[in-house]
């Protein structure tokens, strides 16, 4: 399937859930993410939902509950401008709403995308391989080659895999992991 076929079935999927639906997976996925074996890292990058996405709260909360020395950090981007910005995030944070419809934080020290070691992407889907279907503008992609190698890249998706994304290509980043409410996908075996 296409990546723009996939972006529409999935936002019409995900537009479909019952909130009480949407509540049960959210606690699913955070239970998930709870088992991956991994170290919470001193530098997390997170996102803001928007349009019925995934909300990472609880998976935020989680991170600060396991490594109280996490500083959270959102995306901002500049849409005169193909290179995403990540920006320290805390309880005194003021946020302004970006032409996608996105809060993000008006000022905040920025972060070096070398030193984040865990980042939270937002998609519409995944294939069995770990390419993920985003909003088609190709921000995370940029940024995460900015990343270090082992930084972990981690997804949420309401839904399972899709067999094969056909339209992938050099600049897609796959995913570390993606975490749905069934199961736990890894792809760095």
């Amino acid at each position: 399937m296409l990546k723009k076929d996939i972006r529409f079935l999935h936002r019409q999927k995900r537009d479909e859930l019952n909130e009480r639906d949407r509540l049960l997976f959210h606690d699913l996925m955070l239970i998930h993410f709870q088992r991956l074996e991994i170290n919470i890292p001193n530098i997390v990058m997170t996102y803001a939902p928007f349009e019925n996405e995934y909300d990472p709260q609880l998976v935020e909360d989680y991170c600060l509950f396991k490594n109280p020395e996490t500083v959270l950090s959102l995306p901002v981007v500049n849409p005169n401008d193909p290179l995403m910005k990540c920006i320290a995030i805390n309880d005194d944070t003021i946020y302004n709403t970006n032409k996608y419809g996105i809060p993000e934080p008006s000022e905040g020290a920025e972060i070096n995308p070398k030193e984040i070691g865990l980042v939270i992407i937002p998609l519409l889907s995944f294939d069995n391989k770990g390419n993920r279907v985003g909003y088609g503008k190709g921000y995370y992609d940029r940024f995460l080659k900015k990343c270090k190698k082992n930084t972990l890249k981690i997804g949420f998706s309401f839904f399972d895999s899709v067999d094969l994304i056909d339209d992938t290509d050099e600049y897609d980043v796959p995913l570390d992991y993606c975490i749905t409410p069934e199961k736990i996908y890894s792809f760095n075996n």
